[in-house]
């Protein structure tokens, strides 16, 4: 397969700060859809990759999922998009396409694998794949996303990953103008969660260690705010939530929220990948029918339908733009939460010859 170089950055190893180089993407197939990237939102994800922290990156290694593009070329079998349209790509890029969840538009749960934007499997080419810090990216259309026209583009992308995380589970567990909803942690997930909840017409609260961060929430749609170290305020609460979303990227007490749900409630995790150290009281689950479950990304039906959405209500993401070369301060700042509430790279500076 014919491939063209393209300018990207990333990282040669777990150690090694991202950088400039050069990649090579697919050229176009029938199927493809070739996207400018504009702006790429910055993912947990992505550090996470770039520094192995979760273990199977494989280098040179390109992050980026969180993609909003121009399109400037189709395949001649395209019919969704054309020249010029406004593109969007998330977390996944391929899939088997045949099982049961993919026939059934969960691709992010194909039973053999999907293809994910960066560190995934590459069917065309062989190797891994690589992400939107690039200048362009090359995809099927079938997982290519329409962006709604009234949408500010930079602040769209983190719909891509931290608006699909939040919006599946709230559309899962049918979340509506009747629900009860409580959000744990306020970052680039909390605060979509916040506001796709209170979107949908939900009660929402947010639950967080920080009682600074009472009025951001507030100020981001939330009815009030409760503050999970403080005994009192969470006995308050006991048994008033249907879902719990729980967006905490590290290791954490579940325990004291579980008491906070109804019954036949549910605390759904989104943000930790792992294994608990604390260990889990079920009584409270088994005498009330609560549960704890997981959620990931969403299909491309789902995340189309989550973009709409946020078109129909003018949701978005609070961001920070960023040049591309000021990536690997970003990275050092997102460890230390010193973000409201996403970085979101301007793509022009890559364009434009930093090395």
């Amino acid at each position: 397969m014919n491939t063209t170089k393209t300018k990207a950055f990333g990282t040669a190893a777990a150690d090694a700060p991202l950088q400039l180089m050069d990649i090579q993407r697919r050229d176009l197939t029938p199927d493809d859809v070739e996207i400018e990237i504009l702006f790429c939102g910055v993912c947990h994800s992505d550090l996470h990759t770039a520094r192995n922290d979760w273990g199977g990156t494989i280098y040179p290694a390109v992050p980026g999922h969180e993609i909003v593009g121009r399109v400037t070329q189709t395949g001649s079998n395209v019919i969704k998009f054309k020249a010029g349209d406004l593109a969007a790509i998330g977390c996944l890029v391929d899939s088997c396409r045949t099982c049961k969840n993919c026939a059934e538009d969960l691709e992010q749960y194909c039973i053999k694998g999907f293809t994910g934007t960066y560190n995934g499997n590459d069917k065309h080419l062989g190797g891994k794949t690589f992400g939107g810090y690039a200048e362009k990216i090359v995809v099927d259309q079938h997982f290519v996303l329409r962006v709604p026209s009234n949408l500010d583009l930079a602040a769209t992308a983190p719909l891509l990953c931290a608006g699909i995380t939040t919006w599946s589970p709230l559309r899962h567990w049918k979340v509506g103008k009747h629900s009860n909803v409580a959000v744990v942690g306020l970052g680039g997930l909390g605060h979509m969660a916040i506001k796709l909840a209170k979107g949908l017409g939900a009660k929402v609260t947010l639950f967080s260690r920080s009682p600074a961060k009472e009025q951001d929430a507030l100020d981001l749609g939330a009815d009030k705010v409760v503050i999970s170290t403080d005994p009192m305020q969470m006995k308050k609460v006991s048994g008033e939530f249907d879902l719990i979303i729980d967006t905490v990227p590290y290791d954490h007490d579940l325990n004291i929220y579980i008491p906070t749900l109804s019954a036949s409630g549910t605390l759904v995790l989104v943000g930790y990948l792992g294994k608990l150290d604390t260990p889990l009281n079920t009584s409270p689950m088994v005498i009330k029918r609560k549960a704890i479950s997981g959620s990931l990304i969403g299909g491309i039906a789902e995340t189309q339908e989550m973009l709409d959405f946020c078109g129909e209500h003018n949701i978005t993401s609070d961001i920070e733009i960023i040049r591309m070369q000021d990536i690997n301060e970003a990275y050092e700042r997102l460890l230390k939460s010193d973000v409201r509430y996403r970085f979101v790279i301007d793509m022009a500076s890559l364009k434009n010859g930093v090395s």
